[in-house]
């Protein structure tokens, strides 16, 4: 009962340790799945901390649509890379250290190819237009269990691959 006691313990206390807004110089690694309107999507990213309570990153994604129709196959995926610039406001609104709340602004690119099955044949089409280039804004939380590992969930607007997301942050 001792041992359950003290492992209760010292768990408790790595909660109450956890900082989250990531520190000037800092990196962190974000990485989960989510849902948009064009289907699923994937994604991983990192977070610099460039000033205090403002980090800059980067994102690689995939996003896949398919469905059948009249008894053909079409399918949709696409593949983006995102530069992005948060504000975290936990000083702002004095938030628990284990949280960390943000808002920002992206710049997307996502290269479209489509893939469509009809009387057995397979025809893949690329679009790389101007129309690939989007701005978005999101807004997003996450919540610390140690000092480097927490969760994250983030909602987005603006650009094809908006939707809602959840994953995983590790700081290095």
């Amino acid at each position: 009962m001792k041992k359950i006691a003290l492992l209760l313990a010292l768990f408790a206390f790595g909660f109450v340790n956890a900082q989250a807004p990531l520190e000037k110089g800092g990196i962190q690694l974000n990485g989960g799945l989510g849902s948009s309107g064009w289907g699923g999507l994937g994604y991983v990213g990192l977070d610099y901390g460039l000033l205090p309570n403002i980090t800059i990153g980067a994102e690689l994604s995939y996003q896949s649509w398919g469905e059948t129709r009249y008894g053909y196959d079409y399918s949709q995926n696409a593949l983006g890379i995102q530069a992005n610039g948060n504000y975290h406001f936990n000083e702002l609104l004095n938030v628990p250290s284990k949280w960390d709340v943000y808002a920002g602004a992206s710049l997307n690119y996502y290269n479209w190819f489509s893939k469509n099955d009809v009387n057995n044949n397979s025809i893949v089409i690329y679009d790389n237009t101007p129309d690939n280039i989007g701005l978005g804004l999101h807004v997003g939380g996450r919540y610390f269990f140690t000092d480097n590992f927490g969760v994250n969930l983030q909602l987005g607007g603006g650009t094809s691959a908006s939707g809602v997301r959840a994953g995983i942050t590790y700081k290095l």
